[in-house]
Order: structure tokens, then C-alpha cells, then sequence
């Protein structure tokens, strides 16, 4: 645990050391706003909540957070640093978990700083501010699978341009694996069982679940067992980078 927090502090202040995660803030903040107001029809609705924040947030990810997990591995492979930080005695696993976590508080503050939107639809209505939590969190683990799959990339690469690609490309396809258009197509030629398979893949159909306030064990073990499983793939990647 030491270990990981030595990597994890090195890593947050890392982002703060650059006006890079400045903007991605102000970005983050302006899109969102500019979304929900206007695209979202926040006024005209009628209602007090924060559906039509929550509903941009899958698209607003896709290009955002692989933004954050470019420069993970990649820069450093670029820098050569990856070298003396493999010195270090500490196993791949801390490195991986360490710069994982540092990049997902990272993403934690910008959604935070949506605060005054709750804020906005408590003045204006009587929301379910336990729906609103709910869509909090699924938000949460939603950019934590994000930042899962842009780390490992990040680290397949030198490239950040090519991480940033191939991690939006990825992340679209969990996206859009839980579409009725997608689903479609399997369903003319693939059994059931597997049709079920890639529904069950897609990032909307469980933060859509928890977005409603319905926090269900099933979409929680879907999250916790994506970013496992791509935080894994990461640090394999590393190992045999290493050994190469």
C-alpha cells in the first residue's frame, strides 16, 4: 500500500505540475454545462433532475478521459522513465494500480466540481437527491472503466496520439455493444447466448441501471471486474515490454 501511494501522489501531482489538467477541467465543466442546458433542454423539461447531466456523460468520457490515459504509460515510455521507475522496488501491479488511481481522483474532482448543477436543481425543485447520488457514482465507475482500458493502451504505445485513437475506438465499442442496432446484427446469425454476451459488455446498459438510482451488485461487479481485468492486461503489457 506504501508503494502505491508513493506512485499515486507522484502521479496527481504530475497533473496539477501542467495547465493540462486545468483545461481539461474547464472543458470537462463548460461541456457539460453547455450540454445539459442546451442540448438537454435542462429548463425546458419541467423537472427537478439531473437526467439530462447524466445522460451526456458516456460521450463526454469517450473523448475526455482517454485524454487523461494517453499519457499514462506512453509518456513515459517516450521519456524514458519507465526504466528508472521499473528500478524502483516495487512490483508492476503498484505502478499500474498507483497511476491508475491518481488518474480516476483526478477525474473525481472534475465531476465534483458539477456540484453547483445539484445544487441549481435543489433551488429550483425537490429532486431524489438519492437518485442524483446514484448517478454520481455510476458516473464514477463508468470513467474508471474508461481510464482502465486508456491505461492499458497507453501502455502498449509510445504514441499518445495512437493511445488516444485506439483507447476511443475501444471505448466506443463498449459503448455501442449494448446498442438495439448492434444487438440486431448478432442476433441474425449468432446464438442467444452471445447476443445476451455483448449486451451484457455495453457501458450504458449498467451506468443507464445505476443512473436511475438502482444500484444493483450485478452493475457494480461488472465495473470492479472491467477495470481488474484491464488494470491486469496493463501491467502484463508492462512485464513484457520490460522483459523485451
Amino acid at each position: 500500500m506504501k508503494n502505491i501511494g508513493i506512485i499515486f501522489k507522484r502521479e496527481l501531482i504530475s497533473y496539477f505540475a501542467t495547465p493540462v489538467a486545468y483545461v481539461f477541467i474547464v472543458i470537462f465543466l463548460v461541456l457539460s454545462g453547455a450540454l445539459t442546458f442546451h442540448m438537454g433542454g435542462f429548463y425546458e423539461r419541467g423537472q427537478a433532475d439531473l437526467a439530462p447531466f447524466f445522460n451526456f456523460h458516456p460521450w463526454l468520457y469517450l473523448f475526455l478521459v482517454p485524454a487523461i490515459s494517453m499519457r499514462l504509460w506512453a509518456e513515459e515510455r517516450k521519456s524514458g522513465n519507465i526504466e528508472l521507475l521499473l528500478t524502483l522496488p516495487i512490483t508492476m501491479i503498484e505502478a499500474v494500480i498507483g497511476k491508475f488511481l491518481a488518474a480516476w481522483l483526478f477525474t473525481a474532482i472534475a465531476l465534483f466540481l458539477t456540484f453547483p448543477l445539484w445544487i441549481t436543481v435543489n433551488y429550483l425543485g425537490d429532486p431524489d437527491n438519492g437518485v442524483i447520488l446514484a448517478a454520481y457514482i455510476g458516473s464514477l465507475l463508468m470513467a474508471g472503466g474508461f481510464l482502465a482500458i486508456g491505461a492499458c493502451i497507453s501502455a502498449t504505445t509510445k504514441n499518445q496520439v495512437i493511445a488516444f485513437i485506439i483507447s476511443v475506438v475501444i471505448c466506443f465499442a463498449f459503448l455501442l455493444s449494448g446498442f438495439p442496432i448492434v444487438l440486431d446484427f448478432f442476433r441474425g446469425w449468432a446464438p442467444q447466448y452471445m447476443v445476451d454476451a455483448i449486451a451484457s459488455l455495453s457501458f450504458l446498459t449498467h451506468y443507464t441501471s445505476i443512473s436511475k438510482g438502482v444500484i444493483d451488485l450485478r452493475d457494480i461487479i461488472y465495473f470492479a471486474t472491467l477495470i481488474g481485468s484491464w488494470l491486469y492486461a496493463n501491467a502484463v503489457v508492462i512485464e513484457m515490454k520490460k522483459a523485451s
